[in-house]
């Protein structure tokens, strides 16, 4: 059998939907994803560390990368940009690993405009009343931006036929189950991996 290039699974929604909570319980469970570390001119939140929760760098720099080409995609949120260095993925991916992506909804769409064979996942809360429960919880954004979150929350939600799959964040447990089933079944796909059976010798 052929050797197979590694799915790009991208997981995306609203701002407090969990997805990073969700990202990363599905790499411990399946530690042979890849997690594509973003980029971003936002500070750190307490805890956070550069090169690990993101790559932490000046509006300037992220600007002259975007010139150059040389992120798989980028958007503007809250008045910060976003973005994922490209050569890591595209090299992960040809050598057979597979990478998953926590991104903004706009750079989701330009990856899929770039990369339709990946695997697109929108992640919803269970309500707006629990999203707005959850923003206010970690306790790090001014109320203004809370409210904005939250306004944008609601246009995001517009995007889910967008996407292959839709989870709903109610029970994380539930919601990681749901991932590795959808990863499961997009590994055994037909297209993705062609079949031959072997010779008998």
């Amino acid at each position: 059998m052929e050797k197979s290039h590694g799915l790009l699974i991208v997981l995306s929604g609203p701002s407090g939907a969990g997805k990073g909570t969700l990202c990363q319980e599905l790499l411990r469970q399946m530690p042979n994803l890849k997690y594509s570390v973003s980029m971003t001119t936002r500070l750190p939140r307490p805890g956070e560390v550069d090169g690990v929760h993101y790559f932490f760098r000046s509006r300037e720099d992220v600007e002259a990368m975007i010139a150059r080409d040389e992120l798989l995609e980028w958007a503007q949120f809250c008045d910060n940009y976003y973005g994922t260095p490209r050569f890591a993925v595209e090299q992960a991916i040809v050598d057979g690993q597979d990478v998953i992506l926590e991104i903004e909804i706009q750079g989701a769409l330009q990856v899929k405009k770039r990369f339709p064979q990946g695997v697109f996942t929108f992640i919803v809360p269970p309500s707006l009343a629990a999203l707005s429960e959850r923003i206010h919880k970690r306790g790090t954004e001014s109320e203004e931006v809370i409210q904005k979150r939250l306004a944008t929350a609601i246009q995001e939600l517009e995007y889910v036929s967008e996407y292959d799959y839709v989870v709903v964040n109610d029970e994380i447990p539930a919601a990681v189950d749901k991932l590795k089933s959808i990863i499961i079944a997009e590994k055994c796909r037909v297209k993705r991996k062609p079949f031959v059976f072997k010779e008998e010798s």
